[in-house]
């Protein structure tokens, strides 16, 4: 197992383990049973992804393609921008 990502909260948490496993790839989080003790814990750092080592290597590249993402226009925004996508 190797640590592949240090989630900022428990929400991108679980959006990157939901991503993960639509790839293929299973991730364990750590440190999530730590978020209770806030109060006397560092804020940073608690939480942490793992996965297998086979898979680590193409888990890091789909984190950073989430983390680089950009988001779509928005609604007042030119819609022929984005050719090809539906924007309600």
């Amino acid at each position: 197992m190797q640590r592949v990502y240090e989630p900022a909260d428990l929400i991108e948490a679980e959006l990157l383990t939901g991503m993960l496993a639509s790839e293929g790839i299973q991730a364990h989080l750590g440190g999530g049973h730590l978020l209770g003790a806030v109060g006397e814990l560092p804020m940073h750092g608690l939480l942490h992804l793992w996965v297998d080592d086979e898979a680590a290597e193409r888990a890091r590249h789909l984190i950073d393609a989430y983390n680089a993402a950009q988001p779509l226009p928005g609604p007042g925004d030119d819609p022929e921008a984005v050719p090809g996508v539906l924007l309600c």
